[in-house]
């Protein structure tokens, strides 16, 4: 029997696609990535915002007309459990976020059942996410870069997030065997790794009794044959001097915050339940300590309650600390959050109206950045070539996916994973251009 999967949302989610397809394979089940070709298709869903979920169950309803074997997992199974069934009848399995290791049990089930399958549900109650570390990941991406999830769930309780209700509370893995998997990426050809989790700077809390990222950078440091290591999704008030000490110190953690802000505006943060304090010291902390950092940030516009004035100071925010990288959202309603069911729900419009000007503030924001690369010859890592041969690469100032790229030329042959110097002879608004030296 062949199975394929259909990976939607976050790098996390990413991580247990992989680990589903581990254990899988370890029970010698065939994997393809050509789901036309699969008998059955596991489809590992998003549940973060409503157009997430919209995509997933058009995936699902898809794979359901072509004749497949559905089994939905993830998110949108844990939320809306009975909905889902209800809804897509046809579906022949579920299993919730915290789950993955039942995904054997139910693929034997349906191999074994012929054409008539009897529908499964693995679905725990209350989700509570422990990392399955005797499962070997099989990866679906193969690259210079590789995620590592080292902790799941989340302590918070953001007023628009529904995570905690989908995850469960965090739980990190111990340095130990996040050692022991990036080890092994590295034999494999990986060159980053990138480490993700709802909130990485809680890593160690509920299994060290404090912050223990900085511990894990400076283990992670001494692998041989690592090139970068990479940090993903900082809490603001987690950030703390160790942390930001071994970002600057370790010579192979890429001096690059991800750093999610949400909002400038104390009184808007608060509703929104992040941390209330003024951001414009923690920045400056930043790159007083790390030399020659990038900050990437995100914010969410039109939170109910969104005045005119909290936008604008927003966005006097923006334009005062310059930003290496910048994601703006509109405020998504979603059920089950705290900010579902605020007053002053701000409409459609005026949402759409302050991304865009956040946006277009951000380009030009973005184009005088990359201009200052201009002429300065930076470290990148190559990702591959483009069909007329120019290499793509990637600066440590750009994380995997998200952030823009840097095409080079060169002279002598380089393959991905490679970590070499390059030129920057040209800038647009996301992208860089230049010369392997």
């Amino acid at each position: 029997m062949k199975i394929a999967l259909l990976n939607h949302g976050c790098a996390k989610n990413l991580v247990d696609s992989e680990l589903m397809l581990g254990a899988l394979s370890e029970k010698g089940y065939q994997i393809t990535l050509d789901e036309n070709e699969a008998d059955v298709v596991i489809v590992n869903t998003c549940s973060f915002i409503h157009d997430a979920e919209k995509e997933s169950v058009q995936s699902i309803l898809q794979l359901v007309q072509d004749g497949k074997k559905v089994i939905a997992t993830g998110c949108l199974p844990q939320k809306y459990k009975k909905e889902l069934k209800d809804a897509i009848p046809e579906l022949v399995g579920m299993i919730g976020t915290s789950d993955i290791t039942k995904i054997v049990d139910i693929v034997e089930k349906v191999a074994s059942s012929g054409s008539d399958v009897e529908y499964i549900s693995g679905v725990s109650e209350n989700p509570d996410y422990i990392y399955p570390e005797n499962i070997e990941r099989q990866q679906i991406t193969v690259g210079s870069s590789s995620y590592i999830k080292i902790a799941d769930g989340c302590n918070y309780q953001c007023g628009y997030c529904i995570i905690p209700q989908l995850r469960g509370k965090c739980h990190s893995r111990t340095i130990e065997n996040i050692v022991e998997e990036a080890k092994l990426l590295v034999s494999k050809g990986v060159t980053e790794i990138v480490l993700i989790a709802q909130d990485t700077t809680s890593y160690g809390i509920d299994i060290y009794g404090k912050n223990a990222l900085a511990d894990l950078l400076f283990e992670l440091n001494k692998i041989d044959g690592l090139g970068w290591i990479r940090i993903m999704y900082a809490y603001p008030s987690q950030l703390n001097d160790e942390l930001i000490d071994a970002i600057a110190k370790l010579d192979k953690v890429v001096k690059y915050i991800d750093l999610p802000l949400q909002h400038y505006n104390i009184e808007v943060l608060k509703s929104m339940r992040r941390p209330a304090f003024d951001y414009r010291k923690l920045i400056k902390k930043i790159r007083d300590r790390i030399p020659n950092v990038a900050i990437r940030t995100a914010f969410i516009v039109g939170y109910p309650g969104e005045t005119e004035e909290q936008f604008q100071e927003l966005y006097e925010f923006v334009k005062d600390m310059r930003f290496d990288k910048m994601g703006v959202f509109e405020y998504s309603r979603e059920k089950n959050t705290i900010s579902y069911s605020m007053p002053n729900q701000v409409p459609a419009k005026i949402k759409k109206q302050r991304r865009k000007l956040l946006m277009e503030l951000q380009q030009k924001i973005s184009r005088e950045v990359n201009e200052s690369y201009v002429g300065k010859s930076i470290s990148c890592i190559v990702e591959g070539y483009t069909d007329e041969g120019v290499v793509i690469m990637r600066s440590e100032h750009d994380a995997p996916e998200i952030d823009g790229v840097v095409y080079a030329k060169s002279e002598h042959p380089v393959v991905p994973g490679d970590i070499e110097n390059v030129l920057i002879e040209k800038a647009d608004d996301y992208d860089l251009f230049g010369i392997i030296k």
